[in-house]
Protein backbone atom coordinates (compact mmCIF):
# COMPACT_ATOMS: atom_id res chain seq x y z
CA UNK A 1 0.00 0.00 0.00
CA UNK A 2 1.00 3.59 -0.70
CA UNK A 3 0.17 6.33 1.80
CA UNK A 4 0.18 9.76 0.14
CA UNK A 5 1.05 12.44 2.68
CA UNK A 6 -1.45 14.82 1.04
CA UNK A 7 -4.21 12.40 1.94
CA UNK A 8 -3.30 12.95 5.58
CA UNK A 9 -3.35 16.74 5.42
CA UNK A 10 0.04 17.75 4.02
CA UNK A 11 -0.09 20.86 1.86
CA UNK A 12 3.35 20.77 0.26
CA UNK A 13 3.34 24.54 -0.28
CA UNK A 14 6.64 25.23 1.52
CA UNK A 15 4.86 27.42 4.09
CA UNK A 16 2.45 25.19 5.99
CA UNK A 17 4.04 22.97 8.62
CA UNK A 18 3.36 19.41 7.42
CA UNK A 19 4.99 17.60 10.36
CA UNK A 20 1.79 16.20 11.83
CA UNK A 21 0.43 15.12 8.47
CA UNK A 22 3.63 13.26 7.58
CA UNK A 23 3.74 11.50 10.92
CA UNK A 24 0.04 10.56 10.58
CA UNK A 25 0.80 8.93 7.25
CA UNK A 26 3.69 6.99 8.80
CA UNK A 27 1.49 5.87 11.70
CA UNK A 28 -1.23 4.70 9.31
CA UNK A 29 1.30 2.76 7.24
CA UNK A 30 2.71 1.15 10.38
CA UNK A 31 -0.78 0.17 11.59
CA UNK A 32 -1.38 -1.49 8.22
CA UNK A 33 1.74 -3.61 8.66
CA UNK A 34 3.99 -1.40 6.55
CA UNK A 35 4.04 0.44 3.26
CA UNK A 36 5.36 3.40 1.33
CA UNK A 37 4.78 6.95 2.55
CA UNK A 38 4.66 8.93 -0.66
CA UNK A 39 5.64 12.58 -1.20
CA UNK A 40 4.38 13.89 -4.56
CA UNK A 41 5.90 17.03 -6.08
CA UNK A 42 5.87 19.96 -3.65
CA UNK A 43 7.81 21.39 -0.72
CA UNK A 44 6.97 19.89 2.66
CA UNK A 45 8.15 21.97 5.61
CA UNK A 46 8.56 19.83 8.69
CA UNK A 47 10.10 19.30 12.09
CA UNK A 48 11.02 15.82 13.38
CA UNK A 49 9.66 12.87 11.38
CA UNK A 50 9.43 9.56 13.24
CA UNK A 51 10.44 6.64 11.04
CA UNK A 52 8.86 3.29 11.98
CA UNK A 53 9.63 -0.31 11.03
CA UNK A 54 8.58 -1.65 7.62
CA UNK A 55 8.15 1.88 6.26
CA UNK A 56 9.66 3.45 3.17
CA UNK A 57 9.67 7.18 2.53
CA UNK A 58 9.56 7.98 -1.19
CA UNK A 59 10.29 11.48 -2.50
CA UNK A 60 8.99 11.90 -6.02
CA UNK A 61 10.51 14.07 -8.75
CA UNK A 62 9.99 17.67 -7.66
CA UNK A 63 9.41 16.76 -4.00
CA UNK A 64 11.46 18.55 -1.35
CA UNK A 65 11.37 17.71 2.34
CA UNK A 66 12.31 21.00 3.99
CA UNK A 67 13.73 21.23 7.51
CA UNK A 68 11.68 24.04 9.04
CA UNK A 69 13.25 26.98 10.82
CA UNK A 70 13.29 26.36 14.58
CA UNK A 71 11.77 29.82 15.15
CA UNK A 72 8.46 28.29 13.98
CA UNK A 73 8.46 25.40 16.45
CA UNK A 74 10.51 22.58 17.91
CA UNK A 75 12.40 19.59 16.69
CA UNK A 76 12.35 16.67 19.09
CA UNK A 77 14.60 17.27 22.07
CA UNK A 78 17.90 15.40 22.18
CA UNK A 79 17.39 12.32 24.33
CA UNK A 80 19.50 11.98 27.52
CA UNK A 81 22.86 10.27 27.06
CA UNK A 82 25.19 10.16 30.05
CA UNK A 83 28.12 9.08 27.84
CA UNK A 84 28.02 12.35 25.98
CA UNK A 85 26.65 14.84 28.46
CA UNK A 86 28.57 13.84 31.60
CA UNK A 87 31.55 11.85 30.38
CA UNK A 88 32.04 13.69 27.07
CA UNK A 89 33.31 10.54 25.38
CA UNK A 90 32.17 11.94 22.03
CA UNK A 91 30.79 15.17 20.64
CA UNK A 92 27.19 16.25 21.24
CA UNK A 93 26.17 15.37 17.70
CA UNK A 94 27.31 11.76 18.12
CA UNK A 95 25.42 11.43 21.42
CA UNK A 96 21.87 12.23 20.24
CA UNK A 97 19.59 11.20 17.38
CA UNK A 98 16.08 12.48 18.09
CA UNK A 99 16.91 16.13 17.37
CA UNK A 100 16.82 15.43 13.63
CA UNK A 101 14.60 15.98 10.62
CA UNK A 102 14.16 12.20 10.13
CA UNK A 103 15.02 9.78 12.91
CA UNK A 104 14.40 6.17 13.79
CA UNK A 105 15.49 4.03 16.74
CA UNK A 106 15.19 0.23 17.01
CA UNK A 107 13.57 0.06 13.58
CA UNK A 108 13.92 -2.55 10.85
CA UNK A 109 13.23 -2.84 7.14
CA UNK A 110 13.13 0.88 6.38
CA UNK A 111 14.06 2.97 3.36
CA UNK A 112 14.40 6.58 2.23
CA UNK A 113 14.32 6.69 -1.55
CA UNK A 114 13.33 8.61 -4.64
CA UNK A 115 14.70 11.34 -6.92
CA UNK A 116 13.46 14.14 -4.65
CA UNK A 117 15.46 16.28 -2.24
CA UNK A 118 15.98 16.74 1.49
CA UNK A 119 16.84 20.37 2.25
CA UNK A 120 18.12 20.92 5.79
CA UNK A 121 17.63 24.67 5.67
CA UNK A 122 16.50 25.01 9.29
CA UNK A 123 19.14 22.67 10.78
CA UNK A 124 22.04 23.75 12.94
CA UNK A 125 25.67 23.01 12.07
CA UNK A 126 26.18 21.97 15.69
CA UNK A 127 29.42 23.84 16.31
CA UNK A 128 28.59 24.69 19.94
CA UNK A 129 26.49 22.92 22.54
CA UNK A 130 24.30 25.98 23.03
CA UNK A 131 23.11 25.58 19.44
CA UNK A 132 21.71 22.15 20.30
CA UNK A 133 20.02 22.58 23.65
CA UNK A 134 16.61 21.01 24.31
CA UNK A 135 13.72 23.11 23.16
CA UNK A 136 14.07 23.58 19.46
CA UNK A 137 17.24 22.92 17.51
CA UNK A 138 17.68 20.07 15.07
CA UNK A 139 21.11 19.28 13.65
CA UNK A 140 20.82 16.15 11.46
CA UNK A 141 18.94 15.37 8.27
CA UNK A 142 18.74 11.60 8.81
CA UNK A 143 19.69 9.83 12.07
CA UNK A 144 19.20 6.10 12.69
CA UNK A 145 20.14 4.27 15.86
CA UNK A 146 20.17 0.50 16.53
CA UNK A 147 18.42 -0.36 13.30
CA UNK A 148 18.84 -3.02 10.65
CA UNK A 149 17.94 -3.60 7.02
CA UNK A 150 18.17 0.02 5.86
CA UNK A 151 18.20 1.40 2.31
CA UNK A 152 18.91 5.04 1.39
CA UNK A 153 18.84 5.43 -2.37
CA UNK A 154 18.64 8.09 -5.12
CA UNK A 155 17.84 11.06 -2.86
CA UNK A 156 19.84 14.26 -2.73
CA UNK A 157 20.58 16.22 0.44
CA UNK A 158 21.34 19.94 0.51
CA UNK A 159 22.66 21.78 3.58
CA UNK A 160 22.35 18.73 5.82
CA UNK A 161 23.36 20.20 9.20
CA UNK A 162 25.96 18.61 11.47
CA UNK A 163 25.30 15.27 9.76
CA UNK A 164 23.46 14.71 6.52
CA UNK A 165 23.30 10.98 7.41
CA UNK A 166 24.25 9.57 10.83
CA UNK A 167 24.02 5.81 11.33
CA UNK A 168 24.90 4.43 14.77
CA UNK A 169 24.66 0.73 15.57
CA UNK A 170 22.95 0.02 12.25
CA UNK A 171 23.42 -3.28 10.41
CA UNK A 172 22.71 -4.33 6.83
CA UNK A 173 22.84 -0.91 5.18
CA UNK A 174 22.73 0.07 1.52
CA UNK A 175 23.45 3.67 0.51
CA UNK A 176 23.37 4.00 -3.27
CA UNK A 177 23.27 6.86 -5.80
CA UNK A 178 22.95 9.51 -3.09
CA UNK A 179 24.17 13.06 -3.72
CA UNK A 180 25.03 15.29 -0.77
CA UNK A 181 26.00 18.97 -0.88
CA UNK A 182 26.35 20.06 2.70
CA UNK A 183 27.74 22.38 5.36
CA UNK A 184 29.33 19.74 7.62
CA UNK A 185 29.62 15.91 7.57
CA UNK A 186 28.11 13.97 4.71
CA UNK A 187 27.80 10.33 5.81
CA UNK A 188 28.88 9.04 9.25
CA UNK A 189 28.88 5.27 9.81
CA UNK A 190 29.40 4.62 13.54
CA UNK A 191 29.57 1.11 14.98
CA UNK A 192 27.79 -0.45 11.99
CA UNK A 193 28.09 -3.83 10.28
CA UNK A 194 27.48 -5.02 6.73
CA UNK A 195 27.42 -1.61 5.06
CA UNK A 196 27.47 -0.95 1.31
CA UNK A 197 28.04 2.60 0.05
CA UNK A 198 28.19 3.01 -3.73
CA UNK A 199 27.76 5.53 -6.54
CA UNK A 200 27.62 8.39 -4.07
CA UNK A 201 28.85 12.00 -4.41
CA UNK A 202 29.52 14.23 -1.40
CA UNK A 203 30.68 17.85 -1.36
CA UNK A 204 31.42 18.90 2.23
CA UNK A 205 33.81 21.87 2.34
CA UNK A 206 33.74 22.30 6.14
CA UNK A 207 33.94 18.71 7.35
CA UNK A 208 34.32 15.07 6.33
CA UNK A 209 32.52 13.63 3.33
CA UNK A 210 32.32 9.93 4.23
CA UNK A 211 33.61 8.86 7.61
CA UNK A 212 33.67 5.58 9.53
CA UNK A 213 33.64 5.80 13.32
CA UNK A 214 33.33 3.67 16.45
CA UNK A 215 32.29 6.01 19.25
CA UNK A 216 31.03 5.27 22.77
CA UNK A 217 27.71 6.93 21.96
CA UNK A 218 25.70 3.77 22.68
CA UNK A 219 27.32 3.33 26.08
CA UNK A 220 29.42 0.42 24.83
CA UNK A 221 31.84 -0.20 22.01
CA UNK A 222 30.65 -1.70 18.76
CA UNK A 223 32.87 -2.42 15.75
CA UNK A 224 32.46 -1.02 12.28
CA UNK A 225 33.06 -4.07 10.11
CA UNK A 226 32.25 -5.75 6.81
CA UNK A 227 32.04 -2.46 4.93
CA UNK A 228 32.38 -1.62 1.23
CA UNK A 229 32.69 1.89 -0.21
CA UNK A 230 32.97 2.05 -4.00
CA UNK A 231 32.43 4.13 -7.15
CA UNK A 232 32.10 7.45 -5.35
CA UNK A 233 33.22 11.10 -5.42
CA UNK A 234 34.23 13.33 -2.51
CA UNK A 235 35.16 16.99 -2.49
CA UNK A 236 35.59 19.94 -0.17
CA UNK A 237 36.25 22.59 -2.76
CA UNK A 238 32.96 23.59 -4.35
CA UNK A 239 30.47 26.17 -3.15
CA UNK A 240 27.59 24.52 -1.35
CA UNK A 241 24.81 23.70 -3.78
CA UNK A 242 26.95 23.70 -6.91
CA UNK A 243 27.43 19.94 -6.90
CA UNK A 244 23.67 19.47 -7.02
CA UNK A 245 23.05 22.12 -9.66
CA UNK A 246 25.93 20.85 -11.77
CA UNK A 247 27.92 24.09 -11.93
CA UNK A 248 30.76 22.88 -9.63
CA UNK A 249 31.85 26.41 -8.73
CA UNK A 250 35.16 26.29 -6.82
CA UNK A 251 35.79 28.53 -3.83
CA UNK A 252 38.17 31.37 -4.52
CA UNK A 253 41.38 31.92 -2.53
CA UNK A 254 39.65 34.56 -0.38
CA UNK A 255 37.10 32.07 0.98
CA UNK A 256 37.55 30.90 4.57
CA UNK A 257 36.89 27.22 4.05
CA UNK A 258 38.79 24.14 5.21
CA UNK A 259 38.25 22.13 2.00
CA UNK A 260 37.85 19.00 4.14
CA UNK A 261 35.62 16.70 2.08
CA UNK A 262 37.61 13.53 2.68
CA UNK A 263 37.17 9.83 3.41
CA UNK A 264 38.22 9.09 7.00
CA UNK A 265 38.36 6.37 9.65
CA UNK A 266 37.97 8.01 13.08
CA UNK A 267 38.41 10.34 14.86
CA UNK A 268 35.98 8.62 17.27
CA UNK A 269 37.66 5.21 17.54
CA UNK A 270 36.71 3.31 20.70
CA UNK A 271 35.59 0.15 18.88
CA UNK A 272 37.42 -1.77 16.17
CA UNK A 273 37.48 -1.27 12.40
CA UNK A 274 37.91 -4.47 10.44
CA UNK A 275 37.24 -6.19 7.15
CA UNK A 276 36.73 -3.03 5.09
CA UNK A 277 37.30 -2.33 1.40
CA UNK A 278 37.37 1.03 -0.38
CA UNK A 279 37.72 1.22 -4.16
CA UNK A 280 37.19 3.55 -7.10
CA UNK A 281 36.92 6.86 -5.24
CA UNK A 282 37.71 10.30 -6.67
CA UNK A 283 38.99 13.06 -4.34
CA UNK A 284 38.89 16.62 -5.67
CA UNK A 285 39.92 19.87 -3.92
CA UNK A 286 39.81 18.20 -0.53
CA UNK A 287 41.87 16.66 2.21
CA UNK A 288 43.14 13.16 1.55
CA UNK A 289 42.49 9.69 2.87
CA UNK A 290 42.75 9.43 6.68
CA UNK A 291 43.01 6.29 8.83
CA UNK A 292 43.02 7.08 12.55
CA UNK A 293 43.01 4.96 15.69
CA UNK A 294 43.42 7.21 18.73
CA UNK A 295 40.86 5.96 21.28
CA UNK A 296 41.86 2.31 21.60
CA UNK A 297 40.50 0.76 18.41
CA UNK A 298 42.13 -1.98 16.36
CA UNK A 299 42.06 -0.95 12.71
CA UNK A 300 42.93 -4.06 10.72
CA UNK A 301 42.30 -5.99 7.53
CA UNK A 302 41.60 -2.98 5.33
CA UNK A 303 42.08 -2.90 1.56
CA UNK A 304 41.98 0.41 -0.33
CA UNK A 305 42.50 0.65 -4.10
CA UNK A 306 41.90 2.74 -7.19
CA UNK A 307 41.91 6.29 -5.84
CA UNK A 308 42.52 9.48 -7.78
CA UNK A 309 43.21 12.75 -6.00
CA UNK A 310 43.65 16.29 -7.35
CA UNK A 311 44.44 19.53 -5.50
CA UNK A 312 44.82 17.97 -2.04
CA UNK A 313 45.17 20.53 0.74
CA UNK A 314 47.23 18.47 3.22
CA UNK A 315 48.58 14.91 3.51
CA UNK A 316 47.11 12.85 0.65
CA UNK A 317 47.40 9.76 2.85
CA UNK A 318 47.35 10.13 6.64
CA UNK A 319 47.67 7.05 8.87
CA UNK A 320 47.73 7.77 12.58
CA UNK A 321 47.95 5.52 15.63
CA UNK A 322 47.77 7.68 18.75
CA UNK A 323 46.56 7.75 22.33
CA UNK A 324 44.04 10.53 22.70
CA UNK A 325 42.01 7.91 24.65
CA UNK A 326 38.70 9.74 24.90
CA UNK A 327 36.61 7.10 26.64
CA UNK A 328 36.59 4.96 29.80
CA UNK A 329 39.77 4.85 31.87
CA UNK A 330 40.24 1.16 31.02
CA UNK A 331 41.10 1.94 27.38
CA UNK A 332 44.46 0.79 26.07
CA UNK A 333 46.33 2.00 23.00
CA UNK A 334 44.92 0.28 19.93
CA UNK A 335 46.62 -0.95 16.77
CA UNK A 336 46.76 -0.42 13.02
CA UNK A 337 47.84 -3.47 11.07
CA UNK A 338 47.33 -5.34 7.83
CA UNK A 339 46.39 -2.33 5.73
CA UNK A 340 46.90 -2.34 1.96
CA UNK A 341 46.68 0.80 -0.20
CA UNK A 342 47.22 0.39 -3.94
CA UNK A 343 46.65 2.03 -7.33
CA UNK A 344 46.60 5.64 -6.17
CA UNK A 345 47.21 8.69 -8.38
CA UNK A 346 47.75 12.06 -6.66
CA UNK A 347 48.26 15.36 -8.50
CA UNK A 348 49.09 18.75 -6.94
CA UNK A 349 49.21 17.83 -3.27
CA UNK A 350 49.95 20.43 -0.58
CA UNK A 351 53.41 21.97 -0.78
CA UNK A 352 54.25 21.68 2.93
CA UNK A 353 53.03 18.20 3.72
CA UNK A 354 53.48 14.71 2.33
CA UNK A 355 52.14 11.24 2.92
CA UNK A 356 52.17 11.17 6.73
CA UNK A 357 52.28 7.81 8.51
CA UNK A 358 53.01 7.76 12.22
CA UNK A 359 52.44 5.60 15.25
CA UNK A 360 53.73 6.54 18.69
CA UNK A 361 56.80 5.34 20.62
CA UNK A 362 56.32 1.73 21.65
CA UNK A 363 53.23 1.31 19.48
CA UNK A 364 54.19 0.99 15.81
CA UNK A 365 51.85 0.66 12.87
CA UNK A 366 52.31 -2.89 11.57
CA UNK A 367 52.24 -4.72 8.24
CA UNK A 368 51.53 -1.80 5.92
CA UNK A 369 51.52 -2.28 2.14
CA UNK A 370 51.68 0.66 -0.29
CA UNK A 371 51.86 -0.15 -4.00
CA UNK A 372 51.32 1.35 -7.45
CA UNK A 373 51.24 4.95 -6.21
CA UNK A 374 51.98 8.05 -8.29
CA UNK A 375 52.40 11.02 -5.98
CA UNK A 376 52.85 14.46 -7.50
CA UNK A 377 53.22 17.32 -5.01
CA UNK A 378 53.22 21.09 -5.49
CA UNK A 379 56.79 21.33 -4.17
CA UNK A 380 58.71 24.54 -3.72
CA UNK A 381 59.75 24.05 -0.08
CA UNK A 382 63.16 25.47 0.96
CA UNK A 383 66.00 23.34 2.27
CA UNK A 384 65.49 24.71 5.79
CA UNK A 385 62.21 22.80 5.93
CA UNK A 386 64.14 19.53 5.68
CA UNK A 387 65.49 20.21 9.17
CA UNK A 388 62.16 20.59 10.98
CA UNK A 389 61.36 18.26 13.87
CA UNK A 390 57.90 16.74 13.61
CA UNK A 391 56.10 16.72 16.99
CA UNK A 392 54.77 13.43 18.31
CA UNK A 393 51.33 14.85 19.25
CA UNK A 394 50.60 11.55 21.05
CA UNK A 395 47.50 12.69 22.92
CA UNK A 396 46.27 15.40 20.57
CA UNK A 397 43.42 15.47 18.10
CA UNK A 398 44.68 13.61 15.01
CA UNK A 399 44.80 16.09 12.16
CA UNK A 400 47.66 16.22 9.63
CA UNK A 401 47.81 20.00 9.72
CA UNK A 402 48.63 19.92 13.42
CA UNK A 403 51.96 18.24 12.66
CA UNK A 404 53.02 21.31 10.69
CA UNK A 405 55.35 21.37 7.72
CA UNK A 406 57.08 18.03 7.10
CA UNK A 407 60.78 17.43 6.33
CA UNK A 408 60.03 15.18 3.31
CA UNK A 409 58.24 16.05 0.09
CA UNK A 410 57.04 12.48 -0.56
CA UNK A 411 56.68 10.30 2.53
CA UNK A 412 57.28 10.94 6.24
CA UNK A 413 57.06 7.57 8.03
CA UNK A 414 57.57 7.10 11.78
CA UNK A 415 57.04 4.26 14.28
CA UNK A 416 56.26 1.53 11.75
CA UNK A 417 57.14 -2.17 11.75
CA UNK A 418 56.75 -4.20 8.56
CA UNK A 419 56.55 -1.76 5.63
CA UNK A 420 56.43 -2.55 1.91
CA UNK A 421 56.53 0.04 -0.88
CA UNK A 422 56.24 -1.34 -4.40
CA UNK A 423 56.04 0.59 -7.67
CA UNK A 424 55.87 4.01 -6.04
CA UNK A 425 56.82 7.22 -7.84
CA UNK A 426 57.11 10.67 -6.25
CA UNK A 427 57.63 13.94 -8.11
CA UNK A 428 57.05 17.68 -7.73
CA UNK A 429 55.63 20.52 -9.82
CA UNK A 430 58.19 23.00 -8.47
CA UNK A 431 61.72 22.05 -7.35
CA UNK A 432 61.66 21.01 -3.71
CA UNK A 433 64.76 20.96 -1.51
CA UNK A 434 63.52 18.31 0.92
CA UNK A 435 64.39 14.61 0.63
CA UNK A 436 61.72 12.39 -0.86
CA UNK A 437 61.60 9.95 2.06
CA UNK A 438 62.23 10.43 5.78
CA UNK A 439 61.94 7.35 8.01
CA UNK A 440 62.17 7.46 11.80
CA UNK A 441 61.93 4.42 14.09
CA UNK A 442 61.02 2.12 11.20
CA UNK A 443 61.94 -1.57 11.15
CA UNK A 444 61.68 -4.19 8.41
CA UNK A 445 61.11 -1.93 5.42
CA UNK A 446 61.32 -3.00 1.76
CA UNK A 447 61.30 -0.44 -1.07
CA UNK A 448 61.01 -2.12 -4.47
CA UNK A 449 60.93 -0.22 -7.76
CA UNK A 450 60.55 3.14 -6.02
CA UNK A 451 61.33 6.25 -8.07
CA UNK A 452 61.86 9.73 -6.67
CA UNK A 453 62.57 12.96 -8.50
CA UNK A 454 66.05 13.91 -7.29
CA UNK A 455 66.78 17.03 -5.28
CA UNK A 456 70.04 18.83 -6.06
CA UNK A 457 72.21 18.94 -2.96
CA UNK A 458 69.80 16.88 -0.85
CA UNK A 459 69.57 13.15 -0.19
CA UNK A 460 66.67 11.05 -1.40
CA UNK A 461 66.43 9.05 1.84
CA UNK A 462 66.97 10.07 5.45
CA UNK A 463 66.93 7.22 7.99
CA UNK A 464 66.86 7.74 11.74
CA UNK A 465 66.80 4.76 14.08
CA UNK A 466 65.94 2.45 11.20
CA UNK A 467 66.63 -1.28 11.08
CA UNK A 468 66.48 -3.92 8.36
CA UNK A 469 65.90 -1.50 5.48
CA UNK A 470 66.24 -2.46 1.80
CA UNK A 471 65.84 -0.79 -1.58
CA UNK A 472 66.13 -2.55 -4.93
CA UNK A 473 65.50 -1.66 -8.55
CA UNK A 474 64.90 1.93 -7.49
CA UNK A 475 66.01 5.37 -8.71
CA UNK A 476 67.91 7.60 -8.19
CA UNK A 477 69.24 5.37 -5.39
CA UNK A 478 70.28 1.89 -6.39
CA UNK A 479 70.21 -1.26 -4.30
CA UNK A 480 70.93 -0.51 -0.65
CA UNK A 481 70.70 -2.63 2.48
CA UNK A 482 70.90 -1.11 5.95
CA UNK A 483 70.99 -3.45 8.92
CA UNK A 484 70.82 -0.71 11.51
CA UNK A 485 71.20 3.05 11.25
CA UNK A 486 70.98 5.70 13.92
CA UNK A 487 71.35 8.44 11.31
CA UNK A 488 71.98 7.80 7.63
CA UNK A 489 71.32 9.69 4.40
CA UNK A 490 71.82 8.67 0.79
Amino acid sequence: PVFDVRSYGARGDGKTLDTDAINRAITAASAAGGGTVYFPAGTYASFSIHLKSHIGLYLEHGATLLAADSSRGDYDAPEPNVWGEEHHYQDFGHSHWHNSLIWGENVEDVSIEGPGRIYGKGLSRGIRLDMNTPGGGGNKSIALKLAHNVVIRDVSILHGGHFAILLTGVDNVTIDNVKIDTNRDGIDVDGCRNVRISNTAVNSPWDDAIVFKTSYGLGYVRPTENVTLTNSFVSGGYEEGTLLDGTFKPYGPEARVSHTGRVKFGTESNGDFRNITISNVVFDRSQGLALESVDGSHLEDVSISNLTMRHIVNAPIFIRLGRRMRGPDSLQVGAIRRVSISNVVVYDSNAHQAVLITGIPGHPIEDLRLSDIQLNVAGGAPKTQAAVTVPEQETEYPEPGRFGALPAYGFFIRHVKGLRLNDVEVSYLEPDARPAFVLEDVHDADFHHVTAEPVAGSPTYVLRNVGDFRTENSRPVGDVQVKQATEKSF
